[in-house]
């Protein structure tokens, strides 16, 4: 993470905690819906980088993550998740030690995706998953956050959004190939009012799209993409 975002999320953790039991507990429900899809493929064990207050691993079975924000590790601790203080692109972790590793709305807070995808295709076991979520910039909701952020919002004015192909070009860049692709969260902003199933593939009314792509070896150079 950049450091004045760690800074924010230390003093509003609490805050940031809170938006899931409010108005984001829907739109949480529908994400997690959208990762229990792809759980049963996944192989173990599971990292989360950017593990926040904890949410997401705790309703994932996800029991190790790492972050930046004493505040929010704190919180993720009290969840029963086993957090570590670090960085995305620390080398924390021995070559190949995770079967999959998680990147759920953290992308966008770091300051170098490239150099956290490297130290995680290092970290992940040949064969491993690697499981990214995030907004995309050019969808309903990309589009929503993004506004915020011109607002100053004390979250989002840190947050970079990028488009999907830039992710697709970070992955490639950095030795992955995409395999999958799930869209979820086609509510606009404001008007989520049901229960959502996931979509495979791409779609441009997604406001929250899930991207499992592999480690690439000299075996799977030329894989070709499923979705």
């Amino acid at each position: 993470m950049i450091n004045n975002v760690e800074s924010v999320f230390d003093s509003l953790a609490n805050e940031y905690d809170s938006w899931f039991d409010n108005e984001g507990h829907l739109i949480f429900k529908i994400e997690v819906r959208a990762f229990q899809e792809v759980l049963p493929s996944l192989p173990e064990p599971w990292l989360e980088v950017g593990v926040g207050s904890g949410r997401f691993a705790q309703a994932l079975g996800i029991d190790t993550g790492i972050d930046p924000s004493y505040g929010l590790a704190r919180v993720a601790r009290r969840r029963g998740i086993n957090v570590f203080s670090s960085r995305g692109e620390d080398s924390l972790f021995d070559q190949e030690t995770f079967g999959a590793v998680f990147l759920i709305v953290t992308l966008c807070f770091v300051e170098s995706p490239t150099d956290v995808l490297l130290e995680t295709r290092r970290i992940l076991k040949r064969g491993g998953r690697l499981v990214i979520g995030l907004v995309l910039r050019d969808s309903t909701w990309g589009q929503f956050y993004q506004n915020k952020k011109r607002q100053g919002h004390r979250f989002y004015r840190h947050a970079t959004f990028y488009s999907f192909e830039e992710v697709k070009s970070f992955l490639e860049n950095t030795g992955f190939a995409i395999e999958k692709v799930l869209s979820t969260l086609s509510q606009k902003p404001g008007e989520v009012k049901r229960m959502e199933e996931p979509k495979q593939g791409l779609y441009e009314d997604a406001g929250f799209v899930i991207i499992i792509a592999s480690k690439k070896t000299a075996e799977t150079v030329n894989h070709k993409s499923s979705y």
